[in-house]
């Protein structure tokens, strides 16, 4: 009997082991995967699904958004591939001080799941209510404002969320958002601004003004919400469930790559938590909320 017992004790043991070391082995995954934070591959178990993949806007949408989906281009024949993050360049902070609030990757409270873990699935970084918020890269702007959900990556109909908004008049629940195309294969979300000022089809450029920084939406304070992912990404997070459930949402979006991989001293700014990058950008005299709001939340979600 005791030599039964053998095998089911040393299997147990390599399960312990293993729960311990692989985050930290994979730590050492090509970054080209999409990742969380501490490196964990995204929805490995998940299926593939088509690249790229869209949705059609809203009717809600047709003042605001071309019409028809926008994808990325590939040549004939190739097979369409999400760029490496350590080839994309030209990448810049949305704020130019303030403090990162809550880094990319797992998160308590996170909406997204990898596995059966939580995450956060962008980053939040915050300066103070009202600070100018400029594009973290040139490019053409896909959503500005609260229609932006067609533009975010989900995978599935909207029709049943969408549905559930008008028929409980909760638009003005979701926050104040801006969606650019980089231009690289990559697109770049902002969220939670008081107000935007720039709008669909327009060309943006890195350190241009495009709104203020606001706590609209699901917020705890004045933050910027910012990710970035590829909609030639294979891979994704599911929602998590209680969420899906009660906003109706689909249940999967394409996976992220977390920002600090491209936005300048990604890696200080994680060790510190500090921004500290000179703003060149001025407001407009006589427009936006005013520069001495008071200080924003550090407690920040979203």
């Amino acid at each position: 009997m005791r030599r039964h017992r053998l095998p089911v004790v040393a299997a147990f043991l390599a399960a312990v082991v293993a729960f311990a070391i692989v985050p930290a082995a994979s730590r050492l995954l090509p970054a080209s995967r999409p990742v969380v934070a501490n490196g964990l591959a995204a929805a490995a178990a998940a299926p593939p699904i088509s690249a790229p993949t869209e949705l059609t806007p809203l009717t809600a949408d047709a003042a605001t958004a071309p019409a028809g989906p926008i994808r990325p281009t590939a040549r004939v024949g190739e097979s369409p591939r999400p760029a490496d993050p350590s080839s994309l360049t030209g990448y810049r902070w949305p704020l130019a001080t303030g403090r990162l609030t809550l880094p990319f990757g797992p998160f308590f409270d996170g909406s997204f799941r990898v596995g059966r873990t939580n995450v956060h699935d962008g980053i939040d970084i915050a300066s103070f209510c009202g600070a100018p918020v400029v594009a973290a890269h040139s490019g053409t702007v896909l959503a500005a404002g609260r229609h932006f959900d067609a533009r975010i990556g989900w995978l599935g109909s909207l029709d049943a969320y969408y549905a559930r908004l008008d028929r409980k008049d909760r638009w003005h629940d979701l926050p104040i958002a801006l969606i650019v195309d980089d231009g690289n294969g990559y697109r770049s979300v902002y969220a939670h601004f008081e107000r935007v000022v720039v709008r669909v089809g327009q060309r943006v450029r890195a350190g241009q003004l495009v709104g203020y920084e606001g706590a609209t939406g699901h917020a705890t304070g004045c933050h910027v919400h910012y990710g970035l992912f590829s909609p030639f990404e294979t891979a994704r997070y599911a929602i998590r469930p209680d969420i899906g459930r009660r906003l109706r949402t689909p249940g999967f979006e394409i996976a992220r790559i977390d920002p600090l991989l491209v936005l300048p001293d990604g890696a200080r700014v994680l060790r510190t938590g500090r921004l500290h990058e000179p703003f060149r950008t001025s407001r407009p005299s006589g427009s936006g909320p005013s520069a001495s709001a008071p200080p924003a939340t550090l407690s920040t979600r979203g």
